[in-house]
């Protein structure tokens, strides 16, 4: 068959363009969170079914980035036509897990520079050391607690997922000087059936990773083989049950692995860090599988990938509708996402009163200094250690079975 039958062997412009669009849609998409060949119409079909499925609702409130100068009752937002700070607060609740409680142990802070060309993620450990102001709405009367417990003081007494989130961003508002832009909360757990939908993702595990969620007994049934014992939740193992272990290497994985691969720190050697290190590759996998040309030129799979994207994600754009911030952001790529370690990804734990906190060091201080001034790229040339790298490309390898199939 001649190519007048047939796709031109290179993009035309408008096939370029429509492809740079629908990148974009899922790199917004998945990203603020932590984002072919149809046609245009098809493309606008995707982008309403993606911003309506989306829930938007106030998260901010008082750690809202305001207009400079704005002042009274409801100031104006601040434009997002320079430099972004989004707040990324990351739920990995499974059905019948209660023990985390209201809390949110996946805090990142998104950063967008004024070129709109890249975005910085920064982990905030769980357990870092902050002051907690008052929160009369939930009737908290502040304190110097972990990050995480931010949450639940701001969730609890009626506080929601928007005092939850509030009180988060004020906690980092005082650590940091900065204020928000926008807020998301990402349900790590929606997040499986994106993974499912794009055929699984490629992760190259980095050290040998036990999980305290799933196992298997002797007979295949899966079951959790630890029990989490409080106050601090270490795991003790549950005898006859074979956990399930994720040996260092690159290897395809479901949407059920990549999950719990990605819950996973009580048995790993760096505990959070490692956590948000691989929570981190987990989305910037998950990025490039959704946008490569497999998927951008498949309209179904992409908009099943766009439906349980959107899903996953409660959204507050701080006066701006989820439109506005994807065609704002639309010069983003998969490869333009940089992942930055607090603490260098070191420990640096001190006991106090009893309890484990992560002091957050002088180079930490400087890189939220370089938040506000807009200058991370200058901060990361200068501290290429800070800086989370991925393993070499994974093999292609069929997903492993539903675990409520045989291990």
């Amino acid at each position: 068959m001649g190519n007048e039958d047939g796709p031109p062997a290179t993009p035309t412009p408008h096939q370029r363009r429509r492809r740079r669009f629908l990148r974009t849609l899922l790199v917004v998409g998945i990203v603020v969170v932590v984002l072919g060949a149809g046609t245009v119409g098809v493309a606008g079909f995707l982008l309403y079914r993606f911003t309506s499925g989306v829930h938007q609702t106030p998260l901010l409130g008082g750690a809202a980035a305001t207009a400079s100068g704005a002042a009274g009752a409801s100031p104006a937002p601040a434009s997002i036509d320079g430099p972004l700070n989004i707040l990324l607060l990351g739920s990995d609740d499974r059905p019948g897990d209660t023990v985390d409680g209201a809390r949110s142990d996946t805090i990142l802070i998104a950063h967008v520079p004024a070129t709109h060309d890249r975005v910085y993620l920064v982990s905030i450990p769980r357990d870092s050391r902050v002051q907690i102001p008052p929160y009369p709405k939930t009737g908290y009367h502040g304190g110097t607690d972990k990050i995480n417990a931010a949450y639940a003081y701001g969730f609890n007494n009626g506080g929601g997922r928007a005092g939850g989130t509030e009180l988060v961003g004020l906690a980092l508002q005082q650590l940091t000087g900065l204020s928000f832009n926008a807020a998301a909360i990402v349900n790590f757990t929606g997040f499986q059936a994106v993974v499912d939908a794009v055929g699984g993702i490629d992760l190259c595990v980095d050290e040998k990773t036990t999980s305290v969620h799933i196992g298997w007994t002797a007979d295949g049934k899966e079951t959790p083989p630890y029990h989490l014992v409080p106050p601090d939740y270490h795991p003790v193992p549950i005898w006859g049950v074979r956990p399930q272990v994720y040996q260092p290497g690159c290897q395809h994985m479901a949407g059920w692995q990549a999950l719990d691969y990605v819950r996973q720190r009580e048995l790993i050697p760096d505990g959070d860090y490692g956590r948000e290190r691989h929570q981190q590759q987990f989305l910037k996998a998950l990025l490039q599988k959704a946008t490569s040309t497999g998927v951008l030129a498949n309209p179904l799979t992409l908009d099943s990938v766009l439906h349980n994207t959107a899903g996953a994600v409660t959204f507050d754009g701080n006066g701006y509708s989820v439109t506005d911030w994807l065609f704002n952001l639309r010069n983003i790529r998969p490869g333009d996402v940089t992942m930055v370690k607090t603490n260098g990804g070191q420990f640096n734990t001190q006991v106090i009163g009893g309890s484990d906190y992560e002091i957050l060091d002088s180079t930490s201080m400087q890189l939220f200094q370089a938040l506000r001034d807009d200058t991370v790229g200058a901060f990361v040339a200068a501290n290429p250690g800070w800086v989370s790298t991925d393993g070499p490309p994974a093999p292609s390898r069929p997903p492993a079975p539903s675990p409520s199939a045989s291990p």
